[in-house]
């Protein structure tokens, strides 16, 4: 299996350590930075950063398109923080560029900026026990449409969804040393 992890910009390092956790024979992790690159795996990891620089780089270099196509085709696609608000349908209050490969609406910064970045137990359907979840100016989830559905709360919010082979999280599974929804995501 070959995973490509989305490395246009943020901390796409930390996903290529976290699958590499996961200790699974054949597993090949790469860094894709190009439409090419996403044609030679079979499922990618859209990781945090800066929405706006990365919506605006990922149209100027095909990668949108191309992740477009590949969700269509049913590859597995995997957003976290950032790169579940390039994939929402829709961001609040804001008028910039967004895949629309997940049928939700997000909040940016739902959490504060910054200095409000936080730790804390998130709970997520289909595992026994909560995973940590690192917040960092992290998105919640404001509305949900089928076929898009709930896989994790946090308080009350909204923090992750499952369509099919999509995946969204607010939050940063891959800042700890946590690999089950890593595991999770190569299963799908």
């Amino acid at each position: 299996m070959r995973v490509g992890v989305i490395a246009i910009q943020g901390d796409f390092e930390k996903h290529v350590k976290a699958l590499r956790a996961c200790a699974i024979d054949g597993l090949e992790v790469v860094e894709a930075r190009t439409p090419q690159d996403l044609a030679s795996v079979e499922r990618a990891i859209i990781p945090g950063g800066e929405s706006t620089t990365v919506g605006l780089l990922m149209q100027r270099y095909g990668m949108a398109d191309a992740l477009k196509s590949a969700a269509a085709d049913g590859m597995p696609i995997w957003g976290t923080c950032m790169g579940m608000i390039m994939m929402a349908d829709a961001i609040e209050g804001r008028d910039q560029f967004s895949l629309g490969l997940l049928r939700i609406q997000v909040k940016r910064n739902a959490f504060g900026a910054q200095v409000h970045s936080f730790e804390d137990t998130v709970e997520v359907a289909g595992l026994d026990e909560a995973v940590l979840g690192v917040f960092i100016r992290a998105p919640v989830i404001s509305k949900i449409q089928a076929p898009a559905e709930i896989l994790a709360t946090y308080r009350g919010h909204i923090v992750g969804v499952r369509q099919g082979n999509l995946l969204g999280t607010s939050f940063h599974p891959e800042l700890t040393d946590d690999t089950r929804l890593h595991q999770f995501f190569l299963k799908l």
